[in-house]
């Protein structure tokens, strides 16, 4: 109805004489069309960012869909988020399905749309002004990003589609799910294309932000040692490259999250965030905080953290701050303890304390959340502005001890996970094991969101994470029989019952509801 109207009077307006021959130019010739950008470096560079940006959303998305996933983390229940439970709280538990929607949805849509930029880019790029040298520059850029986002999509959805053109019609826009190695197939090609195409690598600090031929040999190592039919050798190479680079370990633990030191010498690839009201922001810190009506004591401005998903999430769970061995020094640079009083739900905030040995005076209340991305006093509520590291040295250093280890070469291993725990303040070990590199890891890369992942590499995540929900079921009779009912199936999530009824070609994963 409403185009037929508005065809009546364009036509009623032609008939009175106010139609030129250009009438229907209907854009000012000043802007910005499909057919008049992708021309010039400065178009590819802002394709670039809008490529980059969908980076962003994997900080919170991972909070939900990796921390709490883990035994790392969990939930601080509260009456209000019943909603919630239904989006949040199930992940956590085990209890998410093809409908749960919200932070599954949102990351899946997100990394397809930081695909499709990306293949718009590289369809255009031929066809440019750009110098050849350009050229190459702006190809390995979006060739890296197309593989990290294949990377994150396969690690938890396992064959998925893949989109590796632009999208011009109907026909091109549902495509069936790939297999997996054909995933991980195209993920090495794309990520060895822009190593071999030439990423810059970092000669100083801090970076840019952007990638990096370190973080490109990260990733692909990563790949290597995830994929069905793994590549211990090459990733072993990779990394040895890296080691070889111009990183190095702060020789502090708490420097790395400090917002002084963004993209410092142990960063190898960060997610980039400004502070202030320019939608740049992270609002990781508030979603990790505990709900209290008094925030501003621990915030320095007052925000309303109880509503849906603000505040009391990944939180550090009991069994995380027990694992951590006497001296560690990382438990206090990572967590701390909100201490104050509970009165029917509502936690009013009094002081700050240690977590280590922690026993809450009787008539107190008390709250563990994660300090690493924690620097008041803000100035902006529900906004910060840390950046959120995916790749850094220190985890480097052990993912090389990992893949030394698979390969029976524990004794070359062990220098590089002794060189982490020294940073530690721990004493080193005598001999290096799967078992003691990865408890080293769950460590050092506790709350940036590898644990799960991790625990999947590894092999170790059916019987960790039901050990834990046993653990977590006695000290809670509020979590239901069904929860923590960890399988082979449990270690992919589902495709969203929207995603199945909008693409027909689209399998559902094993042990969740089709459509």
């Amino acid at each position: 109805m409403k185009q037929t109207v508005l065809f009546i009077a364009i036509i009623g307006m032609c008939s009175l004489g106010s139609c030129s021959d250009d009438f229907l130019e209907l854009y000012p010739e000043t802007s910005v069309t499909s057919n008049t950008f992708y021309k010039t470096p400065a178009h590819f560079e802002q394709a670039l960012m809008g490529a980059y940006a969908r980076v962003r959303t994997l900080t919170a998305n991972g909070m939900i869909m990796d921390e709490m996933r883990s035994d790392n983390a969990h939930f601080t229940r509260y009456s209000g988020d019943r909603g919630p439970y239904l989006t949040t709280e199930v992940i956590g538990l085990f209890l998410d399905d093809e409908t749960t929607g919200n932070w599954i949805n949102n990351r899946y849509n997100e990394l397809y749309s930081g695909i499709s930029r990306v293949n718009t880019a590289l369809d255009r790029l031929d066809a440019s002004q750009l110098t050849d040298a350009e050229k190459t520059k702006v190809r390995a850029e979006a060739l890296f990003l197309r593989a990290f986002f294949y990377f994150d999509l396969a690690t938890h959805w396992g064959p998925v589609p893949l989109m590796l053109h632009e999208v011009t019609n109907e026909s091109e826009s549902f495509l069936p799910n790939a297999t997996v190695e054909a995933v991980y197939e195209q993920i090495l090609a794309d990520v060895s294309e822009a190593i071999t195409l030439g990423l810059p690598a970092a000669t100083s600090f801090p970076q840019s932000g952007r990638a990096t031929m370190g973080a490109a040999k990260t990733l692909r190592a990563y790949a290597c040692m995830s994929k069905p039919a793994r590549d211990y050798a090459k990733a072993e190479q990779d990394l040895l490259d890296v080691t070889r680079m111009n990183y190095a370990l702060e020789e502090n633990y708490a420097d790395i999250y400090s917002l002084g030191n963004k993209n410092g010498k142990e960063s190898i690839f960060e997610i980039q965030y400004l502070d202030g009201d320019g939608g740049q922001h992270n609002d990781l810190t508030w979603r990790q905080i505990p709900k209290c009506s008094n925030n501003d004591l621990l915030m320095g401005i007052q925000a309303n953290n109880y509503a849906y998903t603000s505040g009391g999430w990944s939180v550090p769970t009991q069994d995380m701050i027990d694992s951590y061995e006497e001296g560690d020094l990382r438990l206090s640079a990572s967590v701390a303890v909100a201490e104050g009083t509970d009165v029917q739900e509502q936690f009013t905030f009094e002081r700050l304390a240690e977590p280590r040995g922690y026993a809450a005076p009787e008539d107190k209340a008390f709250r563990y959340f994660v300090i690493k991305y924690y620097h008041p006093p803000y100035s902006y509520a529900l906004r910060t502005g840390d950046n959120f590291p995916v790749y850094r040295y220190g985890g480097v250093l052990l993912l090389l001890a990992e893949c030394l280890v698979e390969e029976g070469k524990q004794a070359e291993a062990l220098p590089y996970l002794n060189a982490v725990r020294q940073r530690a303040g721990l004493p080193a070990l005598t001999t290096a094991n799967k078992q003691n590199v990865s408890d080293e890891m769950r460590h050092e890369l506790a709350f940036e969101n590898h644990r799960w992942t991790d625990l999947i590499r590894t092999g170790q995540a059916i019987s960790v994470m039901n050990a834990f929900g046993a653990r977590m079921k006695a000290l809670d009779p509020q979590i239901l029989p069904g929860a923590f009912q960890v399988t082979q199936e449990r270690l992919v999530y589902a495709f969203q019952r929207r995603e199945l009824e909008v693409n027909v070609n689209l399998v559902q994963n094993p042990g969740y509801k089709d459509y």
